[in-house]
């Protein structure tokens, strides 16, 4: 019953940014925490950031200081705001969400999109 979609992944060049957005639908009552993770090539999934309901954020020490979370829980969407990529960055990524439907927990995760950073 829950749906999340996350996009804005692309192909950028090295010190640029992009924005990803993880937009969650269905019959939810609650949209709790929303979490990004990646996987970079050859590389273990390491989880990148995450928004509370409150807004309170945490971040891995790799991206701290550039990458940005904010919500907007009208639109049931959280962001992820990523600035001065490196190419290390590269990575497929993931988000996803605590929501509550009908009383009862759940999370779910989304498709996953693309993240190229270019020397």
């Amino acid at each position: 019953q829950v749906h999340v979609v996350e996009s804005g992944g692309g192909l950028v060049q090295a010190g640029g940014s992009l924005k990803l957005s993880c937009a969650a639908s269905g019959d939810i009552v609650r949209l709790g925490t929303m979490t990004w993770y990646r996987q970079a090539p050859g590389k273990q999934r390491e989880l990148v950031a995450r928004i509370s309901s409150g807004n309170i954020t945490n971040y891995a020490d790799s991206v701290k200081g550039r990458f940005t979370c904010s919500r907007d829980n009208a639109k049931r969407t959280a962001y992820l705001h990523m600035n001065s990529l490196r190419p290390e960055d590269t990575a497929n990524c993931w988000c996803s969400v605590v929501s509550w439907t009908s009383g009862n927990n759940f999370r779910t995760w989304s498709q996953g999109t693309r993240v190229t950073v270019s020397s």
